[in-house]
């Protein structure tokens, strides 16, 4: 194996999130505006509640507040990616864990959707929300590891950026097609999962 352990964002890149936006919101794109809202507001923050930027998120864009806690009762109704499954039965021989976004109490909830990590760090643990390196650096901390034994699989431009300046390699699961900003150099970037054990491989 090229990697001892394989990190991954969670909601993004393994969980599909973007569904129960946009259910509750009601609309697609207004689930979508809601849930770019709230990557901005914590976006590289100290942490503060979760919970509490989804509320203010639902605001700003105009979801009544009933709206944005009907999401927050039925966080983990998340369905993993067609990909993820399979990928993550054939990453045996390495660790696995997450680094993400959210509260401790619901990092949790949306990790069981997929079965056993090494460890699930949320933004509450590390005190601060990604890209934030004391989020990836916390990962590694726990788990004893040296940057440049892990590789990451970002879910979104920022988490490449993140955990490239930490010293991880970057796989980025580009779900939304994103165009690759300035400082997003990762390794390999496909639309989903479909070159990462390859890559853990050294293939």
């Amino acid at each position: 194996m090229r990697y001892r352990a394989v990190g991954f964002d969670l909601l993004t890149a393994l969980l599909d999130t973007w569904s129960l936006w946009a259910e509750v919101a009601g609309e697609r794109a207004l689930g979508m505006k809601w849930h770019a809202k709230s990557q901005e507001i914590m976006r590289g923050q100290p942490y503060r509640p979760y919970e509490d930027i989804v509320r203010e998120a639902a605001t700003a864009v105009e979801v009544p507040r009933e709206k944005a806690d009907e999401f927050l009762r039925r966080w983990g109704d998340f369905a993993p990616w067609p990909d993820v499954t399979t990928t993550l039965r054939r990453l045996q021989g390495v660790r696995r864990f997450i680094v993400t976004n959210c509260s401790r109490t619901l990092g949790r909830r949306a990790a069981e959707r997929l079965g056993a990590f090494d460890l699930v760090m949320t933004a509450e643990e590390a005190g601060a929300y990604k890209p934030d390196p004391r989020a990836y650096r916390a990962a590694l901390d726990k788990l004893r590891l040296n940057a440049r034994d892990a590789l990451f699989v970002a879910g979104s431009a920022h988490d490449v950026g993140g955990a490239s300046r930490v010293g991880m390699d970057v796989y980025w699961a580009n779900r939304g097609d994103v165009p690759l900003p300035p400082d997003a150099k990762p390794l390999r970037s496909e639309r989903g999962l479909s070159g990462l054990v390859a890559l853990v491989e050294g293939r």
